[in-house]
């Protein structure tokens, strides 16, 4: 009795499809709160605060999320482990990346609140997190569920 799924799809993906589903909707309401408490506490400048931080907290937690998915079409394959890991690593390093060139970029912009684009930041950080836990604590996956058991022995 072989429970092993023939394309050896690992049972990761379907949570994490769930933690993008669940991210973006999170996102858009965190886009909504932000953008009207940016307005009100610092106009317009505050409105393109918040958008852009959302927007950036948005697509950094839909990073990590898509190159495991990604990565996770490579299973079959004996290179597995490191197109895993080189494509998780890449993602990371592409997130740094333009993270650190829109810090750059954006840091003494006129035409924004820096404050309102940091607060909405970490709010998009720390709501991503809240679904990650939420969805992975009620994803009812075991922890050894791409395990392949050898054999009972038999008796001769």
């Amino acid at each position: 009795m072989n429970d092993a799924r023939p394309d050896n799809t690992p049972t990761s993906n379907p949570v994490l499809r769930q933690a993008l589903v669940w991210g973006g909707i999170v996102a858009a309401a965190l886009l909504v709160v932000s953008a009207v408490l940016g307005f009100v506490f610092a106009g317009g400048e505050g409105l393109v605060g918040a958008l852009i931080g959302t927007a950036m907290a948005v697509v950094f937690m839909g990073i990590t999320a898509a190159t495991i998915l990604i990565a996770n079409r490579f299973a079959s394959s004996d290179l597995f482990v490191g197109a895993f890991f080189g494509i998780v690593l890449g993602g990371w390093l592409l997130k740094f990346i333009v993270f650190i060139v829109l810090v750059v970029l954006l840091r003494d912009a006129a035409w924004l609140d820096t404050t309102v684009l940091f607060l909405s930041l970490v709010a998009g950080v720390l709501a991503s997190l809240v679904v990650d836990v939420v969805v992975i604590t009620k994803s009812r996956m075991p922890h050894v569920s791409d395990v392949e058991l050898p054999p009972a022995p038999r008796e001769d």
